[in-house]
């Protein structure tokens, strides 16, 4: 493993024991029946100290693709600036809350 990448791979191992710790706290059952991690193939997400990281724990890793379109940045970008901007805004009706030309 890269010297550059061990810092922010045993960071994300830590994050992961707080999902752990959160999981167990907030969803007791859960972690005995299994979870489920959904990440990309980041060089993070592979290397051996979060691969072990898994294994150790029992975590199934479903894989999903870097630069999907699920995750379109435009999602980011959007969705914050159109809540500063609806905000405080009430629409009794449907048609009320339509946008218009």
């Amino acid at each position: 493993m890269s010297k550059r990448i061990t810092p922010f791979a045993s960071r994300y191992c830590s994050t992961l024991d707080r999902l752990k710790e959160a999981i167990r706290r907030k969803r007791p059952g859960l972690l005995r029946r299994g979870v489920v991690l959904q990440h990309d193939n980041a060089t993070l997400h592979s290397v051996n100290l979060t691969q072990q990281w898994l294994q150790r724990y029992g975590w199934e890793i479903l894989t999903h693709p870097a630069h999907s379109p699920d995750l379109a940045p435009s999602d980011f970008h959007l969705f914050g600036p159109l809540k500063c901007h609806l905000g405080g805004m009430a629409f009794e009706t449907e048609d009320d809350s339509e946008l218009r030309n």
